[in-house]
């Protein structure tokens, strides 16, 4: 029988199967010896040991479509990260690395903006205005006035998501809205530091939809919250190519291999100027280029 793995823990592995059963799993001795270590989205084959306890052996893992290392995840669809608009106030740098991060995997990404309910009247507008160009879905709920959560609910469907953000902004009592149970422990903001608590502690990929046939299931995969990210992977030169808004304007710079930084004649510099390009996408873009310049240099004086 196949299934997909939704959970690790302890050399166990939970297989949401073809049955809509949950079976509690030991990976066979054959992966150690090819070291090859199964991750939570993982498609395998099962074979059912005992079907009144649901016990199973996992007997293969079938292809990969990705895999992501952080968090450790396969076969993910898309992400979906999840930012307050205020209370705590957004990390845009912080967010704009978590898109590049996604993008160089080809992952689309979901930005999700809670707590409207709390903002004032301009700020998921000015929001919705540094994003339009990103190339990404951009959606504003409210979970506190259920506001919102049937667009977000639309874009799950169907999908493995893996959802992310720092914590305190409501990323478990936004799941909470999709699931059949309140399954997960919802953590309380931190008066003295205005961060939340983290309340993910392991890696899980929750069923939020079943269809009648068990052939196209909805997934979340909530992770830990994270208040840093650093481009590993990430070249200098590549870095503007993820940021998509600079696409249209490129061909019209003087130079060929443009950077967009201290070049003169730069049309995606005149962009910006014109407030076609948001000022706050393109302050950010000249921090990460300045971040990942000084770790070329180092790399090379090393």
């Amino acid at each position: 029988m196949q299934g997909k793995i939704i959970r690790g823990v302890g050399g166990f592995y939970y297989v949401h199967a073809a049955d809509g059963e949950v079976y509690e799993c030991r990976a066979k001795g054959i992966f150690r010896k090819e070291k090859v270590k199964p991750l939570v989205g993982d498609d395998v084959e099962i074979s059912v040991l005992d079907a009144a306890q649901k016990a199973g052996n996992v007997d293969r893992l079938l292809p990969r479509r990705n895999a992501l290392i952080r968090p450790a995840a396969a076969n993910v669809d898309q992400a979906m990260v999840v930012f307050a608009v205020t209370h705590p106030h957004p990390n845009l740098n912080l967010l704009d690395r978590f898109l590049i991060l996604m993008n160089h995997q080809d992952i689309p990404v979901i930005v999700c903006f809670n707590k409207t309910d709390l903002a004032e009247e301009n700020q998921p507008h000015v929001l919705e205005e540094i994003y339009r160009g990103c190339g990404c879905e951009v959606c504003f709920v409210s979970v506190e006035k259920n506001e919102g959560l049937e667009r977000v609910r639309s874009l799950l469907e169907a999908k493995t998501t893996v959802l992310a953000g720092p914590s305190g902004v409501g990323k478990s009592s936004l799941t909470n809205c999709f699931l059949s149970e309140r399954r997960m422990e919802v953590g309380e903001i931190s008066r003295k530091i205005d961060r939340g608590k983290h309340t993910t502690r392991h890696t899980e990929l929750l069923v939020l939809r079943q269809t009648d046939d068990f052939t196209a299931p909805s997934y979340l995969l909530d992770t830990p919250g994270f208040s840093s990210l650093f481009l590993q992977d990430i070249e200098y030169e590549e870095l503007k190519s993820f940021f998509y808004e600079f696409d249209p304007y490129e061909a019209d710079c003087r130079f060929q291999g443009c950077m967009h930084l201290k070049e003169p004649d730069c049309a995606v510099k005149e962009a910006v100027e014109r407030g076609e390009i948001h000022r706050a996408r393109y302050e950010s873009y000249e921090l990460l280029a300045e971040e990942l310049k000084t770790r070329k240099k180092k790399y090379r004086t090393s």
